[in-house]
């Protein structure tokens, strides 16, 4: 196989590639290469912290006003907990696709929650259903605790119907904008009706506050229930292109072409089976076209992972992990809001793009970072900036043996075209090769802080 294609399979389906596996892929064919990757992603392991507070307590003990302070403190600590647990999982995959797919999907199927218990569940239902049956995976999403407080189908009665998960079942989910009515809206929350959970975070089905009455959906009539309503959605091929066109945007290109959609569309709407929605856009030409490779732009966990995959390096505080994903605009955990991230050219302004170009010096260095407490400081005067200003060091364990190792026998101009996929400025090109002569690792750094590293 082609080795800038390896790279650029590599760089969508993980993180970037060492030159060594590179090398050893090159002798197989594109088949061989997918079918392999979707081999070593069969099995599914999940992301776990002990939770030995929860072990013991029970719903009465919760009524007390203090030990309910308690849990709920001890919960947001595991919950950063398993943030870290989740990013070190991303440095170092167990089944590289299941786990970009499941950062994917995390993406799409938006949830948040202070509950350990429960979004740990959820992250890893995730990770199951990531390469599954995408029917199956909508259902199970519909019955997680996590989703059913975030978005208040808990709250979903008969007697009161709550419309919110339902809309975003259509418009995030599944459908997209304008491909529903609000009497499709209104007769899905009463089919989601009764949609509950126990204090462990099992679903529960609340007969008593369903509505068992016929509802009116997608021009059918029934006493439908939720799996009802996900079925009818999933019968419409508008599902299908919706899901292909959000995964063509996150692994092929932000630019829509409509002929690559339709093929995935056709293929997608057979059985739902994201594998081989997967498969097949692996296997396309098109997926490998010039045009396709280095166009986008690194989502902030991609580019700390792609530092990491060339680089390992662990933060010695976990603090300052969050602090640089908050400075980059993305922390694992917890999205903006229901639709998540804006990706593509909304991940880089120009106080992200300076963070960017200094943190590979930041992280490989030990070097200062000045960062302010309120985040966006656009919205505060230029002396109130001056109070807010804070410098720390990030202070990180960087393992240079490792990259020397994996890059051994790659000179500093082969560095350029094994870590950038995107065309470069010849401004950029003639600094480089000025800076050439550099320490290995010293170029590597140098090539991790151009604009071009950006794009993957």
């Amino acid at each position: 196989m082609n080795l800038i294609h390896i790279q650029h399979l590599y760089n969508r389906i993980g993180f970037g590639i060492t030159p060594k596996e590179l090398k050893k892929l090159s002798k197989q064919s594109r088949e061989t290469v997918v079918k392999n990757l979707f081999k070593g992603s069969k099995k599914n392991t999940p992301v776990t912290v002990d939770l030995p507070f929860l072990e013991t307590i029970t719903p009465k003990q919760l009524k007390d006003k203090s030990l309910r302070q308690e849990i709920r403190k001890k919960s947001r600590e595991k919950t950063q907990e398993f943030a870290e647990a989740w990013y070190n999982r991303l440095t170092n995959p167990t089944e590289l696709l299941r786990e970009k797919m499941t950062l994917f999907w995390a993406n799409h199927f938006v949830c948040q929650s202070n509950n350990i218990l429960f979004i740990q569940q959820y992250n890893n239902a995730l990770r199951k259903h990531a390469l599954g049956d995408f029917k199956l995976f909508t259902k199970a999403v519909s019955k997680e605790a996590a989703m059913l407080i975030y978005l208040n189908n808990k709250q979903n009665r008969k007697q009161s119907p709550n419309e919110n998960f339902a809309r975003e079942l259509m418009e995030l989910f599944t459908l997209g904008e304008n491909h529903y009515t609000q009497n499709d809206i209104k007769e899905a929350a009463r089919a989601f009706t009764g949609y509950n959970h126990n204090f462990k975070g099992d679903f529960k089905f609340r007969k008593n506050q369903h509505d068992f009455d016929n509802k009116s959906f997608f021009n059918k009539n029934g006493n439908f229930m939720g799996d009802d309503i996900i079925d009818i959605i999933l019968e419409q091929k508008q599902c299908a292109q919706f899901i292909s066109e959000k995964i063509y945007r996150y692994f092929v290109n932000d630019s829509i072409d409509a002929n690559h959609i339709a093929e995935m569309t056709a293929v997608f709407y057979k059985d739902y089976n994201i594998e081989n929605l997967m498969k097949y856009v692996f296997l396309a030409d098109w997926f490998y076209d010039p045009k396709n490779i280095g166009c986008k732009i690194k989502s902030p966990i991609e580019f700390l992972v792609g530092i990491h995959t060339t680089v390992p390096f662990t933060f010695q505080k976990t603090k300052q992990l969050f602090l640089v994903q908050r400075l980059l605009g993305q922390i694992l955990m917890k999205p903006p809001n229901v639709a998540g991230w804006k990706t593509g050219k909304y991940w880089i302004d120009s106080n992200t793009l300076v963070t960017r170009l200094r943190l590979p010096s930041v992280l490989l260095n030990n070097a200062v970072i000045t960062f302010s407490e309120k985040g966006d400081e656009e919205d505060v005067t230029d002396v109130e900036k001056k109070k807010l200003r804070r410098s720390a060091y990030i202070k990180t364990v960087t393992n240079w043996n490792t990259f020397e190792t994996s890059y051994e026998e790659v000179s500093n101009t082969a560095l350029i075209t094994n870590l950038i996929s995107s065309p470069i400025s010849e401004g950029t090109k003639t600094m480089l090769l000025a800076k050439v002569h550099l320490p290995k690792k010293d170029f590597c750094i140098q090539l991790m802080s151009i604009p071009e590293y950006q794009l993957c």
